[in-house]
C-alpha cells in the first residue's frame, strides 16, 4: 500500500458525468452544461473540464444534456414499519417485520430517496445492514423508539392492557423497541439516553396528541415543560437535538421554550409561531396531509385527521410567506398500504398550490441536508454534506429526464430516474 492509503489497484473508482446540467440543491436555477467527477463516495470536481482530471480507467457517462441533482430525502418516515400492517406491528412475528422493512428500504432507494430520517421505530439493524452494503436502501438518521407519556401519542396499548408499571405486561411494540412510555423527569432522562446509547442521531418525543393514536385528544398537551427539557438536556449533552410530534401552537411553543430544535408536524400552527420558529432556527419538518381520510385508520382517528387536514392548507400558506423558515419534506408513512407507500415522492406534488417546484425540491434536498447537520459532530452518522451537489459532498445523486425545477414529474415519475447513485454506487442505470 502506498503512503496515500491506496495501491494502484485499489484506488477509489471514478465516474465522470459529462454533458449534464446541475441542480445543486440550493440554487433556483440549473447550471450551464458541465461535467461532474465522482471519486469513491465523494464529488471531487464540477467544471467544464473535470474529465481531464479523471484517470484513464474512469467510467464516463454522457448525460445527454439531462439534469444531475441530489438524491431525495424523506425527513419523516418509519422505516421499520412503513408498509407493515398494524396487526403485524402490534402482534406479528418480529422476524417477518424486520425482513419486510428491508424490502421497503430497497423500494425507497429505487424512488430516488437516498436518505431518510426515521422518526420512530427500531431501524438500527436495518441501518447497519444498509451501511455495510448487505442490502440496498437509503442512509438512515434514526431516532429509535418514540418516547411518549402514558396515554400519549405513542401509547398503543389495547383497552384491556394494563400499564406495565401497575401490573400489566409490556406489549411487543415496546419490547421490540418501537416505542417507550416514560413518565416524569427521571424516566424521560433514561429513555432519551437509551436511544442515544443505541445510536440515535436525534431524540423524538411526543408533546401533543395525534390523529393515529387510539385514545389521546388531538389538542391535548403532552409532557410537562420539565419533562421536555429533560430530553433536550440529554440530547444537548450528546451534541444533538430533540424533535417533537405535535400539531398546535400551545404545545409547540412550550416545547420551543424548553429548547427543541425541530417540529415534526405543525399542521395546526399559527403564523406567529411559524415566524418565531424562523427567528430562533427551529425547523419545520412537516408533511402534506391534504387527504382527510385514510382507509387503514379507525373512525376516531379519521375524525382527528380531518382537523389536521384542514389546518395543513393554512399552515403551508403561512409557511410559504416566511423566507427564513427551514422547511423539509416528509411523508410520515407508517402502516400504510402498498399503493399509498408507492406515492412517497409523488406526494411532493401536493405542495404545488403553495410552492414552486424548485422550492419543493429544496425541501427534499438542500434543506434536508441542513436539518441533518443538527445532529452535530458526535451523533451524525454521515458527517459529510448531503442533499447537495458540490465538491466534497457525498455522491448521492440522480440523473433525471426533464427539468425538475419546472416539472416535478422529472423526479416523482420513477421512469424519469435514469441513474440512481448512493454513496458512490450506481443502483439504477437505464442509459448504459
Amino acid at each position: 500500500m502506498s503512503l496515500t492509503g491506496f495501491s494502484q489497484s485499489d484506488k477509489p473508482n471514478q465516474v465522470v458525468f459529462k454533458n449534464v446540467k446541475v441542480f445543486d440543491g440550493t440554487s433556483d436555477k440549473l447550471s450551464a452544461t458541465t461535467e461532474v467527477l465522482v471519486e469513491g463516495n465523494m464529488i471531487k470536481e464540477i467544471s467544464s473540464s473535470a474529465s481531464r482530471n479523471a484517470s484513464k480507467d474512469a467510467t464516463v457517462i454522457d448525460g445527454g444534456g439531462r439534469v444531475l441533482m441530489p438524491g431525495l430525502s424523506d425527513t419523516h418516515i418509519h422505516a421499520s414499519f412503513a408498509s407493515l400492517p398494524l396487526p403485524d406491528l402490534l402482534a406479528g412475528d418480529p422476524s417477518y417485520n424486520y425482513i419486510r422493512s428491508t424490502v421497503d428500504a430497497r423500494d425507497m432507494l429505487m424512488r430516488g430517496i437516498t436518505t431518510i430520517r426515521d422518526l420512530g421505530g427500531n431501524p438500527f439493524g436495518l441501518k447497519k445492514a444498509i451501511d455495510e452494503g448487505l442490502i440496498p436502501g437509503p442512509r438512515i438518521y434514526p431516532s429509535g423508539a418514540v418516547i411518549s407519556q402514558t396515554a400519549g401519542h405513542a401509547d398503543f396499548r389495547f383497552p384491556n392492557q394494563r400499564n406495565p408499571k401497575h401490573g400489566g405486561e409490556w406489549a411487543a411494540v415496546y419490547t421490540e423497541g418501537y416505542g417507550m412510555l416514560a413518565d416524569g423527569v427521571p424516566e424521560v432522562l433514561t429513555a432519551a439516553r437509551e436511544q442515544l446509547r443505541k445510536g440515535a442521531s436525534q431524540v423524538k418525543i411526543t408533546t401533543g396528541g395525534g390523529y393515529s393514536s387510539p385514545s389521546d385528544p388531538l389538542m391535548g398537551i403532552q409532557y410537562t415543560f420539565d419533562e421536555i427539557k429533560a430530553a433536550v438536556d440529554v440530547a444537548a449533552n450528546w451534541g444533538t437535538y430533540v424533535t417533537i410530534h405535535s400539531y398546535f401552537p400551545e404545545s409547540i411553543n412550550m416545547s420551543i421554550d424548553a429548547g427543541i430544535k425541530d417540529v415534526a408536524h405543525g399542521q395546526l400552527l399559527d403564523k406567529a409561531t411559524l415566524e418565531r420558529m424562523a427567528r430562533e432556527g427551529v425547523s419545520l419538518s412537516t408533511q402534506p396531509f391534504t387527504e382527510c381520510s385514510e382507509p387503514q385508520l379507525s373512525a376516531f382517528s379519521n375524525e382527528k385527521l380531518a382537523i389536521v387536514c384542514e389546518g395543513t392548507k393554512k399552515m403551508y400558506q403561512w409557511a410559504s410567506e416566511i423566507p427564513d423558515l427551514l422547511i423539509t419534506y416528509g411523508t410520515d408513512f407508517f402502516n400504510v398500504p402498498q399503493d399509498v407507500f408507492k406515492e412517497q415522492t409523488k406526494q411532493m406534488e401536493r405542495l404545488l398550490p403553495w410552492f414552486e417546484p424548485v422550492e419543493i425540491l429544496k425541501m427534499a434536498t438542500g434543506n434536508a441536508g441542513e436539518l441533518y447537520k443538527k445532529s452535530g459532530p458526535i451523533m451524525n452518522p454521515y458527517p459529510g454534506d448531503l442533499g447537495v451537489v458540490k465538491p466534497g459532498a457525498y455522491t448521492d445523486i440522480l440523473l433525471v429526464e426533464g427539468n425538475p425545477l419546472k416539472d416535478l414529474s422529472a423526479v416523482t415519475n420513477q421512469d424519469n430516474l435514469l441513474i440512481i447513485m448512493k454513496d458512490g454506487k450506481i443502483y439504477k442505470n437505464t442509459i448504459k
